[in-house]
């Protein structure tokens, strides 16, 4: 008798997971902040012009988790509910600038430096950021650490953390959502 875990079945086009494996956050998933770019290849009248434009919904407590643009400064208007910003400088000082935004505030996320938003209102948030490049690329640092292909090593990992390989093993498991694709 062939054990079920062996075959591969599909359904409607998709690996169906084992019954037995099956746990809640299979069927979870929050949705913390959707990220709609308007950039160079969804508009290509940008090319040259050296702008881009994200608008950015938050559900309640909704993250767009630390990332970096490695090529462009963004400028955040929120043009509705509470966000909680802000960045941190570059080595050696690793200052963090933060601010608490309202509707109609507006800030600023220095090119390069690692940067996030959250949801600290009971509704909805959105709000549109301004990028000074046509292409300002974007690093999610959890998915950059964590997903890596091929990963990075354990050991260099669990170095630079000092943490236990346990909790890297974790991590490296976690389901990281990227909204500056």
């Amino acid at each position: 008798m062939y054990d079920v875990k062996y075959f591969l079945v599909f359904v409607n086009g998709k690996f169906n997971k084992d019954p037995k494996l099956v746990k809640a956050e299979d069927f979870f998933r929050h949705i913390g902040s959707n990220v709609t770019q308007v950039s160079v290849d969804q508009l290509p009248g940008l090319n040259t012009l050296g702008i881009a434009l994200a608008h950015i919904d938050f559900t309640p407590k909704g993250l767009n988790a630390p990332h970096t643009h490695p090529r462009g400064t963004a400028i955040l208007i929120v043009l509705e509910g509470t966000l909680y910003v802000g960045f941190v400088t570059s080595n050696q000082e690793n200052r963090l600038f933060n601010k608490v935004l309202n509707m109609g505030d507006v800030f600023v996320f220095p090119i390069g430096l690692i940067h996030f938003q959250l949801n600290v209102g009971y509704g909805n948030v959105a709000a549109i950021a301004g990028l000074s490049s046509q292409n300002v690329g974007g690093i999610t640092i959890s998915n950059a650490l964590f997903k890596a292909n091929p990963p990075i090593s354990s050991e260099v990992l669990t170095k630079a953390f000092e943490v236990d390989k346990s909790i890297i093993d974790y991590l490296e498991k976690k389901s990281w959502y990227d909204n500056n694709n």
